[in-house]
């Protein structure tokens, strides 16, 4: 079970994200009384339930998370209309806290990091096409054969759709009649930035650049509309996924632990960012 709710009392207001799917809860935005937020959420007799509180932490709250136990695990510079952003972590299981591939991805981005920055070039046999509700299906028949497992119920067109509703950008590459790479843009209109993610490409295709041209096809997109911080989660374990943010000019901002299911398990997440402005 996933679902939105905006918790509102006398001395605080928080958007909270509760994901009974993988078993964590985010907290979006959290203005007012802390402490009093805190004293709510462990008071909820469903907080048992899950392994994993994120706050996306503004500058002024950060130590007193870090006084109350939590862990920095990442931060976005220019998520909140141009301020920064803490992602601080408590883990309720010590085997949530704990990851098995963190010397294995610590290598991975060593690796990437020794790659150059390059610009994404486009084949003239190529075309991007932005999504509509149209292409919903296929979209969803391209996350099913690429993802067994997601942090969100893309095999499902409805959701797909809700989510371009709601301001979503969706790109996509078609070949031999089918779309064969695709990725997002999820606008948060209020503090305007963007998380690029769902980035997908069958198997047959990969290694073709594809995913660097759609990812500047939706940076183009973000700068028409006057989004210039950019930022992506990626799987930690994916050296293609980090090594593509990584020429396209995204710096490094952290790594968030056992932070989803995805692919075929729960994994970590790398934090990379950009500022389009620049």
């Amino acid at each position: 079970m996933q679902k939105y709710e905006l918790i509102k009392q006398k001395k605080f207001a928080a958007s909270v994200y509760r994901d009974g799917v993988n078993k964590r809860i985010r907290v979006d935005d959290l203005q007012g009384n802390l402490h009093f937020f805190l004293t709510h959420l462990n008071n909820d007799s469903q907080f048992d339930n899950y392994e994993k509180l994120i706050i996306k932490a503004r500058e002024s709250q950060f130590m007193t998370l870090i006084e109350r136990g939590f862990v920095h695990e990442g931060v976005i510079n220019h998520y909140f209309n141009g301020d920064r952003v803490h992602f601080m972590s408590r883990f309720m299981k010590e085997e949530r806290r704990t990851s098995s591939y963190w010397s294995q991805e610590d290598d991975l981005l060593s690796s990437v990091h020794k790659l150059g920055v390059y610009p994404s070039f486009m084949d003239s046999d190529d075309s991007i096409l932005v999504a509509g509700t149209g292409q919903a299906e296929e979209l969803s028949s391209l996350y099913k054969e690429v993802f067994k497992l997601y942090p969100v119920p893309l095999h499902d067109p409805r959701y797909i759709k809700d989510a371009m509703k709601n301001g979503t950008i969706f790109v996509c590459i078609r070949k031999n009649e089918q779309i064969i790479s695709a990725a997002s843009a999820e606008i948060n209109f209020q503090y305007k930035n963007a998380e690029l993610t769902d980035c997908a490409t069958l198997p047959l295709y990969r290694k073709g650049g594809f995913m660097k041209n759609l990812i500047a096809r939706l940076e183009e997109e973000l700068l028409y509309r006057d989004i210039y911080c950019a930022y992506t989660i990626a799987r930690a374990l994916s050296y293609g996924m980090n090594a593509v943010f990584h020429q396209l000019g995204y710096e490094y901002r952290g790594r968030l632990a056992n932070n989803c299911y995805i692919f075929d398990k729960i994994e970590d997440m790398n934090l990379w960012e950009k500022d389009l402005g620049q």
